[in-house]
């Protein structure tokens, strides 16, 4: 009778066998496994299933596949890694003349996984998993082992898998036969003779298989010298050498035996004989000097795996695997075409709990993982050679914003916890003393570890100014020095004699001391500040207006605007200072707030983005005037006020600060008010700013309308086949779902027993002003945009009516698109015999007519747009002619650009338009810029490693 349990592995080994027809990706494969032994309760990493994929490859099933569906069974842990080793090295050792290959794999992961004992001795099951690997090996018996302890287990396990690639090693050399032994005590020789292998006879095959058991055996024997080399498994070796006399004498015999007579080992890039033989020395030698009087404590701790702190481990592709999945998070948000409507953050958050927990790792190394990930998403736009799109500001946000607010989050879930706890244990005693929980102390070890990456911590160019000032403000707080004027900026560097040469870590550092996750003994660490204290002048004088001038009372001059534009503030009073001059100025004084916000406080005030973001949001909302009593909106009178922060915020690495923060959803909710009634307004009215430029109704209608436009995928075609009149539904952000989550943001906001860690980190300026729901229905004219947008996307475009107001506004926009064109009279739109007059309408007519709300011209664009390509297609625009026309109109209203772009992406979809002809004559010829074009190509290719050959013009 079946049993429930025979099912569950029978159901397993299906799984794993129709994915592996069907080339199943590795990664969905696991994904379905570890669901299926979630639902059914078996506990991960298991055994069983290691021993299942292992016997499913062995050998029936020696495919590519496989072996990448067991790699992703050990990254995600569904099978514990050690163990896999015991069970591949009882297998593919044996039968490794073979199959080499699979020896290679096996070899592979013994480099991946043997180094990484902490994540074994920390984790659940360590004792059950050792008894396992035993009950594999049998190592208890060949060292006569009677203990149970598991750390003792570890000692022989090591010592066994050494000296098992030994005896591969010596016997794939021909010197096993002079070993005392003659022969191996570990590796059974296979039954399958050569000949078995139907391929064994085809010569270039015979070639290849030699050639890969001669690297197997340089890689074996250097994977040997690398468990010499490893910190941690050497001393392990040693507690062998100590303990384990008579198997030693005989282990080092035969070690001596292959650095005498290996091949292999000479003919290895990365060892030699006599290193080989030298790192066994050393070992003893240190390690015999520091454990000779407590050899029985070194024991223990290899029992306990108190020694074997991550700060000793190699952190190469074994513990950056654990951390992966934070890598690909980062990167993601980086998409730009993706606006996230929820914090990062917060997302962050989960996710570094959620990996902490399912790799069950201290929260050191947790924290540690996610400062490296942060710090090469830095590196990576560093060497950025992806396009002219700048990433630099989201990247430095994600560092020093978003991943040291997930640790802020993360300590103070635990800080809370503390003090209710001490708050319950400590009734009637002093409660003056705060708790300091484990993860500030793991916060500092993790930030003292950042020290061994020197690579990642070098800043970009933009911000090494920033990390000098950090680095300068230690050594001037370590000198008691306090900086006249409050504020350190780069002039004041010039008045210290020493070098301070500062990294992303003191930048890091800045960012925790500022959130209060760290204090400011961290300038005390060892190594921390590179110079000398008494190196620095006794008085240091800050030579510009700043931050600290204007809380003093300075007016907002020019040159205090100047540098408040390129300074960012340092705490959450000074941003709110300015916020109540943008509120509560005059029209100057909330000009420049408008513009000192936008500047280095949002891309470069890391410490207090989330609250300029915020800040920003609510002030592109302004409140009703007490004195207001016009009919039009209030918004008009705000309109230079406006235009500041939208030009200030439009840029792609601003919004995805905000997108990072979380603010898009309330960003939409603030700029459709305006997109709504300035598009409503004639541009006849315009204001002055103090830079003399004149600006329209439609100048900040078209900032604020590309800015909405710029968070979500507008010109996205349509993904599903839609029948009838409903418009296509994509997969992609909308406007509708914008506002929903503006909506429940809202809803949920200051909600206390939500939001408990945040409220008191929050500003006293960022309650909205109103917390009433919005939908598209208060947007009319937003949504009939939105909706004649969805379905020129969705079908051919049709429906004008001849005679109609869009008509007369459709000639009137190619009028003046091609004014410089005598058109014989002839109309580009379809007409009947009333209306072909008024195509032949002068320049200026066109102009007069066009002073219209920028909502009716959009309404015509797509019409326009169709014309044009129709009248180029009868050969009545020349391609430069519908070109030169189209940046008129961009020109005049450059919201219109939104309607080319997704109208023109729907029609190359649709593939109805013949290619334009370039004749040469009336675009320039590209040819004496393709060599040159070309050179830059093959430069950015050669720096990903991409070699392209040169090919000369004229050659087939």
């Amino acid at each position: 009778m079946v049993t429930e349990e025979q099912r569950l592995w029978d159901g397993v080994l299906e799984l794993t066998k129709a994915a592996q027809e069907k080339g199943t990706d590795p990664l969905i494969w696991a994904m379905q496994l570890s669901s299926n032994l979630t639902a059914a309760r078996i506990s991960m990493p298991s055994t069983e299933v290691a021993e299942l994929l292992v016997s499913h490859i062995c050998w029936s099933n020696n495919v590519p596949i496989a072996w990448k569906f067991l790699e992703k069974a050990l990254t995600i842990r569904i099978v514990p890694p050690m163990f896999v080793i015991a069970l591949l090295s009882t297998r593919v050792l044996r039968s490794r003349g073979r199959y080499p290959v699979a020896y290679r794999l096996y070899l592979e992961l013994l480099k991946r996984y043997a180094f990484s004992l902490l994540s074994l001795i920390n984790g659940p099951n360590y004792q059950k998993f050792m008894e396992s690997i035993n009950a594999v090996l049998h190592y208890s018996q060949i060292f006569e082992i009677q203990s149970s302890e598991p750390g003792i287990h570890v000692v022989a396990f090591i010592f066994f898998i050494v000296w098992e690639l030994l005896d591969a090693s010596l016997d794939d050399e021909g010197l096993l036969e002079l070993t005392s032994e003659k022969k191996s005590r570990w590796l059974a020789r296979s039954q399958d003779m050569e000949i078995d292998n139907p391929d064994s006879f085809d010569g270039k095959r015979m070639e290849c298989q030699q050639a890969m058991h001669k690297m197997n055996t340089i890689t074996a024997l250097e994977i040997i010298g690398e468990f010499f080399r490893n910190k941690i498994t050497s001393r392990i070796l040693y507690l062998a050498h100590r303990n384990m006399p008579m198997h030693w004498e005989c282990f080092i015999r035969n070690l001596h035996l292959l650095a005498a007579h290996s091949s292999s080992l000479r003919n290895s890039k990365h060892i030699s004989p006599e290193a080989l033989l030298q790192l066994t020395a050393d070992t003893h030698q240190i390690l015999s000097r520091k454990c000779r009087t407590n050899l029985q404590q070194q024991f223990h701790a290899v029992t306990a795996g108190s020694p074997m702190s991550s700060a000793g481990q190699c952190h190469g592709v074994g513990r950056s695997a654990l951390w992966l999945t934070i890598d690909l998070y980062l990167e993601d948000t980086m998409d730009g075409t993706q606006v996230a409507a929820t914090s990062a953050a917060e997302t962050l958050t989960d996710l570094v709990k959620a990996l902490q927990a399912l790799n069950q790792t201290t929260w050191q190394d947790a924290f540690l993982g996610l400062w490296v990930a942060a710090l090469r998403l830095v590196q990576r736009e560093r060497n950025s050679s992806e396009g002219p799109v700048p990433r630099l500001d989201t990247c430095l946000c994600m560092l020093l914003s978003i991943t040291t607010l997930a640790v802020v989050n993360i300590i103070e879930e635990e800080d809370i916890s503390l003090i209710s706890e001490t708050e319950r244990s400590s009734i009637g005693q002093r409660k003056d003393v705060q708790p300091v929980g484990k993860l500030r102390r793991d916060l500092v070890s993790s930030l003292q570890q950042l020290d061994d990456f020197e690579g990642l911590l070098i800043p970009p160019p933009p911000v090494s100014s920033l990390a000098n000032q950090a680095a300068a403000k230690a050594m001037i707080f370590l000198s008691g020095i306090t900086v006249s004027g409050g504020h350190l900026d780069g002039n004041c560097l010039n008045d210290m004699p020493v070098n301070c040469s500062g990294n992303l870590r003191d930048l890091i550092v800045e960012a925790c001391i500022a959130r209060n996750v760290l204090d400011t003994s961290a300038y005390m660490w060892p190594g921390y500040v590179k110079g000398r204290s008494n190196q620095v002048p006794r008085s240091i004088s800050g030579q510009m207006p700043g931050w600290s001038s204007l809380m003093k009372g300075s007016s907002l001059s020019s040159p205090m605007v100047s540098a408040l534009v390129s300074t960012p503030a340092s705490s959450l009073v000074e941003i709110e200072k300015m916020y109540e001059i943008a509120v509560t100025g005059s029209d100057d004084e909330k000009m420049s707030a408008a513009t000192i916000f936008c500047g280095a406080s949002l891309t470069r005030g890391w410490n207090i983005q989330e609250h300029t973001v915020c800040l920003i949001t609510r002030l592109l909302s302004p409140a009703v005037p007490t004195d207001f009593s016009g009919s039009e909106s209030h918004l008009i009178g705000y309109a230079p006020f406006l235009n500041v922060l939208l030009v200030g915020i439009s840029s792609i690495d601003c919004i995805q600060i905000f997108s990072l923060h979380g603010m898009v959803p309330q960003l939409a909710g603030s700029l459709m008010p305006i997109c709504e009634v300035f598009g409503s307004c004639a541009p006849t009215m315009s204001w002055t700013l103090a830079t003399g430029e004149k600006i329209s109704s439609h100048a900040v209608f078209s900032n604020a309308f590309t800015l909405l436009l710029k968070l979500w995928r507008f010109d996205q075609p349509p993904l599903e086949n839609v029948s009838g009149d409903v418009p296509p539904v994509g997969s992609h952000i909308t406007p509708e779902y914008l506002l929903l989550a503006r909506n429940s943001q809202l809803a949920s906001y200051g909600n206390p027993l939500k939001d408990q860690n945040k409220i008191k980190r929050l500003s006293r300026f960022s309650s909205p002003s109103s917390r009433e729901p919005i939908f598209m229905d208060s947007f009319p004219k937003l949504k009939c945009w939105y909706r004649q947008h969805q379905e020129c996307i969705a079908s051919i475009l049709s429906g004008l009516v001849p005679g109609s107001p869009v008509h007369y506004i459709v000639e009137a926009v190619l009028n003046m698109m091609f004014r410089k064109i005598n058109m014989g009279g002839q109309p580009l739109t379809p007409t009947t015999s009333g209306s072909s007059s008024s195509s032949v309408s002068g320049a200026d007519d066109s102009c007069l007519r066009l002073k219209l709300p920028a909502w009716d011209i959009l309404e015509a664009v797509p019409f326009v747009l169709d014309a044009s390509l129709t009248a180029c297609a009868h050969g009545r625009l020349s391609p430069r002619e519908l070109t030169t026309g189209l940046k008129d109109l961009a020109d005049f209203l450059p919201a219109s650009l939104a309607t080319i772009v997704s109208y023109f992406s729907a029609e190359v979809t649709r593939g109805l338009w013949k290619p334009a002809f370039m004749n040469g004559t009336d675009w320039p010829s590209p040819a004496a810029n393709l060599s040159m074009v070309e050179q830059q190509i093959n430069k950015i290719l050669a720096a990903t490693g991409v070699d392209v050959p040169c090919l000369a013009l004229g050659t087939s």
